[in-house]
């Protein structure tokens, strides 16, 4: 029987990966599809190691470890009680071993691990910076979806700084922030490698940009082909089945 406390305001969610199970709060923020596309579109090689800045409930690390041969994976989470609860799908999953959640700030990822201390970064950060969108109510999740105890600077400074040379860094953002994004890749030795657009139909624009950089790297950028969402309403598109495992 297995003794990890559930409590009441949570609830078990079922990942479709190796039979692995996620700890969520029923009322607070859940990992959405963006977290899965971007598991999706990770490259993690057997052997390297993997850090995911601003993990939430760990479901970037949980779901990195299911589908990749990567030796270890850690997500840092600047709050206390969701990192807490994030352990706990750790632990639900018997991943001890492979997978651990750090409690801290994103701006200081350098000073916490340490720098080239990582092969592959990850990250699903707040998209809305302090001129979009109206800030949410609910402490959590606010800093779950603006810029509130991060900026996009930061995530992109101390992803460079863990990296090592040659390292990989992954990012979900939004499209309309994609040259400012590129921008301060830049100016931190981020190169952009790999760019995928994600369109809810195939007749729609672009709501969510998939982004592979390397540091140090040289300058040469692939645009892949898109990925749609939805073939037509309620019903996926083949490549998301694939990427969801179903």
């Amino acid at each position: 029987m297995n003794s990890i406390p559930i409590h009441e305001d949570e609830r078990v969610d079922d990942l479709q990966r190796n039979g692995y199970q996620i700890i969520q709060k029923k009322k607070g923020f859940c990992f959405g599809m963006d977290a899965v596309l971007l598991s999706g579109f990770a490259r993690v090689n057997p052997g390297e190691r993997v850090l995911d800045l601003g993990t939430g409930t760990g479901i970037i690390p949980i779901l990195l470890e299911a589908k990749t041969g990567g030796k270890h994976f850690t997500g840092l989470e600047i709050q206390e009680d969701v990192a807490e609860m994030a352990g706990r799908s750790v632990a639900l999953n018997h991943l001890e071993e492979k997978v651990n959640i750090v409690t801290g700030d994103i701006r200081e990822a350098g000073r916490i691990f340490g720098g080239a201390s990582f092969d592959v970064v990850t990250s699903n950060p707040p998209y809305m910076n302090n001129g979009n969108g109206l800030k949410n109510p609910d402490d959590r999740l606010a800093i779950a979806r603006h810029e509130v105890c991060c900026r996009l600077e930061d995530v992109l400074r101390e992803a460079a700084k863990v990296l090592r040379s040659g390292g990989r860094f992954y990012l979900v953002h939004r499209p309309h922030r994609l040259a400012e994004i590129i921008a301060l890749m830049e100016q931190v030795k981020l190169e952009p490698k790999r760019i995928k657009f994600v369109h809810p139909y195939l007749d729609r624009e672009a709501n969510m940009v998939l982004i592979e950089a390397v540091r140090g790297g040289g300058h040469f950028l692939k645009v892949e082909k898109p990925l749609i969402v939805y073939r037509e309403p309620g019903k996926y598109t083949e490549e998301i089945y694939d990427i969801y495992g179903y």
